[in-house]
């Protein structure tokens, strides 16, 4: 059996006897030659076979196995996964990379049936259907890797700076936020249990057990109704927490810092071939982000003749698109913190200032999108209390939590940030959808 060879290394390869695998992507079955391109999940190449085709008047006996090589490649439909033997030969007059294999023979691993229910040009509800098929495209393929990379780059910095990864637990007892957007199960019907929010209490947890500086890439889930570009029920959340800081600048440093490196790992090893698919140019971005406080943030909008409707204060997304314009067009950055948030917007664990009554907090907005939020923690317990009391909470229900309070608990914050949005936002894409392996929303569960 011949060792199967990945497309892309067939460039470095000489010319000679080679075996490579994927799918088939197109064929074109013409009278005297016959094309194949072939792709793997490296790339795609040109198979190529000289046609012999039954001639009943030929006053010789024709070569049966190039009869039968020549009828199983017209028999061949899109997306059929076969393994290739040939002759690799370079030749500059191939467009697709510059080298092609003269087949040899072809060894059919899995025939795909003739009709293709998806196309390219299929509405998103139907490629979401057929998601195995709509992710064999070389642009999809390489969202996930582009993925993989910030995913990466992201530990490497955290690791190299001796944060703990930890794994949090998605059963709880209780909502870890509000009681608002929870999925409830029943458990061993007993009680009720949870899936996590976020994991929010854990990553604070960790603090009271001194773990100093913790992260966490895990799936949250929200059972929140909503059928926008950037929201889903489940979706993979990046936290971080660290202890011993003096305000949630800290935070927002330790977070910038974090993007800037990983953004820029992506750009590095992805960069060209994200331009040539996406149109997209992506470079890390300076340091430090530019920093808004929200009461100026809203003079800005409604300076640029926007009137944010939303009556609690926050920005709306409008808002957050004109105020990401006002700092392109004058800080030329993709990046802003909104700072000072009041606390009847923010979660009752965020510690407020003790002159303004504003919360510690910020909101990370890139190319005109929340991707976070992120803040001091309050971590006095008498305080806690009471402030989850203002929010409508029971204390009672939250009374293992405020135990992590009780024994001693340094300064400490963090934040949360959608993993989807960041690729979203990054690759310019208008949705989650097509950035998630398998999104999951009000109305979809399945594939």
């Amino acid at each position: 059996m011949s060792t199967r060879v990945l497309v892309k290394q067939l460039q470095s390869l000489p010319d000679g006897p080679v075996s490579v695998s994927g799918w088939v992507e197109t064929v074109r079955d013409q009278k005297k030659v016959q094309f194949v391109i072939l792709r793997d999940e490296t790339g795609a190449v040109q198979l190529v076979n000289p046609a012999t085709r039954l001639d009943p008047d030929a006053a010789e006996p024709q070569n049966s196995d190039a009869l039968a090589l020549t009828e199983s490649i017209s028999a061949l439909s899109t997306g059929t996964f076969l393994t290739v033997t040939g002759e690799l030969k370079h030749d500059e007059r191939v467009k697709l990379g510059g080298v092609e294999i003269k087949v040899g023979d072809l060894d059919i691993a899995a025939a795909a049936l003739p009709e293709t229910p998806i196309a390219a040009d299929s509405a998103q509800d139907k490629r979401m259907d057929w998601r195995f098929l709509d992710l064999r495209q070389r642009r999809n393929n390489l969202i996930f890797r582009v993925q993989t990379t910030l995913e990466h780059a992201m530990r490497t910095w955290w690791i190299e700076r001796d944060f703990i990864e930890i794994h949090s637990p998605k059963l709880m007892a209780s909502a870890s936020e509000s009681n608002a957007e929870l999925f409830a199960l029943e458990y061993f019907g007993e009680q009720t249990a949870y899936l996590a929010q976020s994991p929010q209490f854990f990553k604070q947890m960790a603090q009271s057990a001194g773990f100093g500086k913790i992260f966490e890439i895990g799936d949250v889930y929200r059972a929140d109704p909503s059928f926008t570009s950037r929201h889903a029920t489940e979706f993979t959340s990046i936290d971080a927490e660290i202890s011993w800081i003096d305000s949630h600048e800290d935070v927002a440093r330790m977070q910038e810092e974090l993007l800037a490196f990983a953004i820029g790992a992506v750009a590095d090893k992805h960069g060209a071939e994200i331009e040539e698919l996406f149109g997209v140019t992506v470079t890390a971005p300076t340091i430090p982000f530019p920093r808004i406080p929200l009461a100026e943030a809203h003079e800005i909008v409604t300076a640029r003749g926007y009137e944010i409707p939303r009556t609690d204060g926050d920005l709306d997304p409008e808002g957050e698109r004109q105020i990401s314009a006002h700092v392109k067009e004058t800080y030329g950055h993709d990046f802003v913190f909104i700072t000072d948030y009041p606390h009847e917007i923010r979660a009752f664990y965020h510690m407020r200032d003790a002159e303004t009554g504003l919360t510690k907090s910020y909101d990370l907005l890139y190319n005109g999108v929340e991707i976070t939020t992120g803040a001091q923690r309050e971590h006095r317990v008498d305080i806690l209390i009471e402030q989850a009391k203002e929010k409508g909470l029971e204390p009672e229900h939250l009374d293992f939590y405020f135990d992590f309070f009780r024994y001693g608990v340094p300064p400490h914050g963090g934040f949360g940030m959608g993993l989807a949005r960041v690729l979203m936002l990054m690759l310019g894409e208008s949705s989650i959808r097509e950035v998630t392996y398998l999104f999951r929303g009000p109305t979809r569960l399945a594939p």
